[in-house]
């Protein structure tokens, strides 16, 4: 049933009031202001607080995702199909936040659930797919499930701190610092949603996890979440100050611009602003050679303030010492077949071949691959040569690596591996990227393109959800449905299989991973 009205689901603001609806018991509020438009002079500029309204604002509907490449979101029908995108308007008024809360303005202080969502630092938006709606999992668990929308690629963090000065000193990382002023709005707005903003949860799957590491390294984002759980996007490095001021000047070059002129850059469409920015890029990456990753791009900086240091590298970041974390992966981040079944019968030395130029969403193993691949076909016996390549584009390495540098700190780590195979497309879609989100959030019967729906999936995902509850919680999943889970130790390597049947394995492994590069 939905309830919706003008006294119905009404909320104070720091601002002013905001108006939602009611849907199945569960209060919607989206698309809340929790900054000001960044266009014009407020592009490539820290934060700035939004403007108080007069009448109650509309939180109906979710606000604009941040400027990012539209240009054939749709074209790939499969990944259209699996996915199911969702995309709204696209402009610089981004800066908004969702919340899903079973009950307002009744005192009580439930956890907070903050939902940073992936896309590497270009793309994405707070409901790009269906498994990001906290209904279920607000319900479920008597919590406050909030998503937000920020800057991302060039207008998030193209670092002009090199040729503009102190006055473009924060523009490497006003993407991040977006995160941060939306964290310090949830501290001083949650109360009124039945939120407590002593005891908040940040949560990101592949460039959000990379994002959950790199707050977790923030000073200024100190004190505002107390536990983090990183899905698929276990990160220790940020950006390299260097190379990042490099690109900055490329970008002004680009636009045939002087420092003197970077007011230009801030007064041009987005759209004009997107195409220069890109061109530097790609031209930049290109004469750097050989290499792959998200710092060749628009990323977060280790500007030396901002952010201090590389978050886990070669130390874990102080502001860390007291967030417990979760660190998660999927089997098949990597499921090369899923859309081509002819792939099910490529050989191993195929395999080994297609893996010299490329593995994932990194570089090949140039010389290195044969031995990577038969060290991993050696150790999963009974996997067919595509499941191999996969589980090696896939590999864990930098779990294990992340895992390894937090667990020195005195808060608990506890690592996991999602291995559940969904049904579609005759089986070959494998774990793949993505798949274990609406497992956490209860949403496996709203993401069906994702799990097939039904009984199977859902009795995993009351296990995944529990213990992600019991974690917001206390800062320990135990006690939610899984087996006992043990905290991490390198020793170790204890890892939660997330399946069918869970239980835990020590490292499994470790003897294929010897075989791999070290990075």
């Amino acid at each position: 049933v939905l309830f919706v009205g003008d006294n119905i689901a009404v909320a104070d603001t720091q601002y002013a009031k905001v108006r939602g609806y009611q849907l199945r018991g569960i209060y919607y509020f989206l698309g809340i202001p929790y900054g000001a438009d960044t266009s014009g002079p407020n592009r490539f500029m820290p934060p700035q607080k939004p403007k108080p309204w007069t009448n109650v604002y509309p939180a109906l509907w979710w606000g604009p995702s941040a400027p990012q490449n539209m240009a054939n979101r749709y074209a790939n029908p499969y990944g259209s199909f699996r996915d199911h995108w969702n995309y709204y308007d696209v402009n610089e008024d981004c800066l908004r936040i969702n919340i899903f809360t079973p009950a307002i303005n009744d005192g009580k202080k439930r956890p907070v659930l903050f939902w940073i969502h992936g896309g590497g630092f270009t793309s994405g938006n707070g409901i790009e797919q269906d498994g990001y709606n906290g209904e279920n999992f607000a319900r479920l668990g008597d919590v406050v499930f909030c998503s937000i929308n920020h800057r991302l690629g060039p207008l998030g963090f193209c670092n002009l701190a090199g040729v503009g000065g102190e006055k473009f000193a924060a523009s490497g990382n006003v993407g991040m610092l977006d995160i941060v002023a939306a964290l310090e709005w949830v501290r001083d707005n949650i109360a009124n949603f039945g939120g407590d903003p002593g005891n908040v949860t940040i949560m990101g799957q592949s460039g959000g996890g990379a994002k959950v590491c790199i707050l977790t390294a923030m000073p200024a984002a100190k004190g505002l979440f107390h536990k983090a759980v990183v899905l698929s996007g276990a990160s220790r490095r940020a950006g390299d100050k260097d190379y990042s001021e490099k690109l900055g000047a490329a970008v002004l070059k680009e636009a045939k611009l002087s420092p003197g002129q970077i007011d230009k850059l801030q007064a041009m469409p987005w759209q004009d602003f997107y195409a220069i920015a890109t061109r530097a890029q790609q031209a930049m990456a290109k004469a750097a050679g050989p290499g792959f990753g998200l710092t060749r791009g628009f990323s977060p900086v280790v500007d030396g303030k901002i952010l201090p240091q590389h978050p886990y590298d070669p130390e874990a970041a102080p502001t860390a010492a007291d967030i417990p974390m979760i660190i998660s992966s999927v089997m098949n981040e990597q499921s090369p077949s899923w859309a081509d079944s002819s792939l099910e019968s490529i050989t191993l030395d195929q395999v080994i071949e297609r893996v010299k130029e490329r593995a994932g969403f990194g570089p090949g193993f140039g010389d290195k691959a044969k031995e990577v691949v038969e060290s991993y076909a050696k150790a999963f016996p009974g996997k067919k040569p595509v499941e191999i390549w996969s589980l090696v584009s896939s590999n864990r390495q930098s779990v294990v690596a992340l895992a390894d540098v937090k667990s020195k700190q005195p808060a608990p780590v506890y690592v996991d591996w999602f291995t559940w195979q969904p049904p579609l497309f005759d089986n070959r879609m494998r774990a793949f990227h993505c798949v274990d989100i609406c497992f956490w959030f209860y949403n496996t019967d709203l993401m069906l393109s994702h799990t097939g729906g039904g009984a199977r999936p859902r009795a995993l995902s009351q296990k995944m959800a529990g213990a992600l509850l019991q974690f917001m919680k206390t800062g320990n999943p135990n006690g939610g449905g899984l087996p006992n889970w043990p905290r991490y130790t390198p020793a170790n390597g204890e890892t939660m299989i997330l399946d069918d049947v869970c239980e835990v394995k020590n490292d499994p492994d470790r003897e294929a991973r010897k075989a791999l590069p070290q990075v």
